[in-house]
């Protein structure tokens, strides 16, 4: 069921609250890309993020700029990932074909929120993004500073992929986690188009994409 078809004749904003999905491709070579195990993108992303460590100081970046390009790779990963929450994952065109492909983007995980299988992005996605990504870091930063920059960036990105995985299967019960659990349940189950950040909530407060204090209490 896309986003179209719910809101026509259905007021939840999810199709099943359960460990389940729905086919998304006819080809079974193609569906197959589409589900991944949470700790797959550990295996991937941990080596490259060691790796462009060794490449740094290989460059000989001093620890001084490695910690302000790691740290800085980490910000601007979560501006990343607010930002394509908010105008990518979220558009919907008026074009009912178009929107079918967005729906393969994000939709399916709004109709299927505890599809455990569906939370992490696939390495089919990840790596060609991050290859690209890593390539515009090159060109802004440079070879040298490219890398302690991308480590940050791919640092932050895992932590996202993983907490989202978390808040939605993890048992958290206190904490900043809990906290995050309770912010990315609303964007889930009450407004769609609040709350975008999944790591973080900074975002959100300043661009004023946050809960009304009310939401935000009962959380």
């Amino acid at each position: 069921m896309s986003w179209r078809e719910r809101r026509a004749g259905n007021n939840k904003l999810y199709v099943s609250n359960k460990d389940e999905s729905v086919r998304m491709f006819q080809s079974d070579f193609l569906e197959m890309f589409t589900k991944v195990h949470w700790t797959v993108p550990l295996f991937i992303f941990i080596p490259v993020i060691l790796y462009l460590i060794y490449r740094s100081f290989e460059f000989n970046v001093g620890v001084g700029n490695f910690i302000l390009l790691y740290l800085a790779g980490i910000v601007f990963w979560t501006f990343t990932e607010y930002s394509l929450h908010r105008f990518l994952f979220h558009y919907h065109p008026k074009n009912p074909k178009l929107e079918d492909v967005f729906w393969t983007f994000h939709g399916v995980h709004h109709d299927y929120p505890q599809d455990s299988k569906r939370l992490v992005m696939p390495p089919s996605v990840s790596v060609p993004l991050a290859i690209l990504f890593y390539l515009l870091f090159v060109w802004v930063f440079g070879n040298a500073n490219a890398n302690p920059f991308g480590a940050g960036f791919f640092t932050g990105y895992l932590f996202y992929d993983i907490t989202h995985y978390a808040v939605h299967h993890f048992n958290i019960k206190s904490g900043y986690w809990k906290k995050l659990k309770d912010h990315h349940a609303i964007h889930h189950y009450k407004y769609e188009d609040l709350g975008f950040g999944v790591s973080n909530t900074f975002w959100d407060k300043l661009f004023g994409t946050t809960y009304p204090e009310k939401d935000k209490k009962k959380s």
